[in-house]
């Protein structure tokens, strides 16, 4: 089932999530829903707090490459254990923040672990736009957006064009 994408300024969207002490039916449909959600959005990752649930769980499936398989991966309580000091820089966007697009700063590869959709341990490595994308993802569930790294004008101009659409969106 599709769900609503919160949209910033919203105070969900600002908040830090609760673990995730069970993977239940009802988590792991949310997680099902969420995949729904992000590829008709269409997005690469997406995280619970988007859809107003205050979880740590986070979907991903960064496999862009014409006719390749996709790879949708459900995290939950993810971790990021070690990083790079390498950094890349990646022009990020948010379902959350619709049409707004800047360039972020983030360790080129970080070492994740979390909780899969049938509750075993997972531990990968991650690098290019998978690094960045679960990064950006995990910041949700820390209460964080990707405009919560630019200067705060360019983030008060982004956060102005998000109220402006909001109230469009009411009248619509």
């Amino acid at each position: 089932m599709k769900r609503s994408i919160l949209i910033h300024p919203d105070p969900r969207l600002k908040k830090a999530c609760a673990p995730v002490t069970d993977i239940t039916d009802d988590m792991a449909k949310l997680a099902d829903d969420m995949l729904e959600t992000m590829y008709d959005a269409p997005g690469i990752g997406l995280a619970a707090p988007q859809v107003g649930v205050l979880s740590r769980l986070i979907v991903l499936d960064c496999v862009k490459e014409e006719g390749a398989a996709p790879r949708p991966t459900v995290m939950f309580n993810p971790e990021i254990t070690a990083a790079s000091d390498e950094t890349s820089v990646y022009e990020e966007g948010c379902l959350s923040i619709p049409d707004q697009y800047a360039e972020v700063t983030r360790p080129a590869e970080v070492e994740v672990t979390w909780i899969d959709r049938d509750g075993n341990s997972q531990k990968a490595t991650f690098d290019k736009l998978w690094a960045t994308c679960v990064q950006h993802e995990i910041d949700h569930l820390d209460g964080k957006l990707f405009i919560d790294y630019l200067k705060p004008l360019k983030r008060q101009l982004i956060t102005r064009k998000m109220q402006k659409l909001k109230r469009e969106m009411a009248r619509a």
